[in-house]
């Protein structure tokens, strides 16, 4: 007899004014030239990719604080000429508290299990720093 995975739903609407307001509240996304939707990819592949390493830490009683940078380049695939990101840099610099056993083994379980990272064509290149050194 075979489970059935999680599923995770999410919604949101647009305005007329194209402001985005997600079903769960909080302050709307004005429209605005400062954000584009590519700015709005980038914003949550680094949040989710610091909610998946905060999740794993948890579960191991690591404390995790810091935050992220998201670099993308937009052009024409070659393999089919449409327009998509093509190149994505993250980088993060987080302190966990107490450090871990293996940092990496930590990092790469926040790198594999952040969904937006796996959903994009172009697989993120991460660069952690953790507690100061760079890995």
């Amino acid at each position: 007899m075979s489970t059935r995975a999680k599923s995770f739903s999410y919604a949101i609407s647009v305005d007329h004014d194209w402001a985005a307001t997600s079903e769960r509240g909080g302050s709307p996304i004005q429209a605005e030239d400062a954000w584009t939707p590519e700015h709005l990819v980038l914003a949550g592949l680094a949040r989710c990719t610091l909610t998946s390493l905060r999740y794993h830490a948890r579960r191991d009683g690591i404390e995790v604080t810091g935050g992220a940078d998201a670099k993308g380049e937009v052009t024409q695939r070659d393999t089919d000429g449409r327009y998509a990101f093509v190149r994505i840099k993250v980088e993060l610099d987080v302190t966990l508290h107490p450090t871990p056993l293996s940092v990496r083994e930590l990092v790469a379980k926040a790198e594999r299990d952040c969904f937006v990272g796996a959903s994009l064509t172009a697989k993120p290149r991460y660069r952690w720093t953790v507690n100061g050194e760079e890995l």
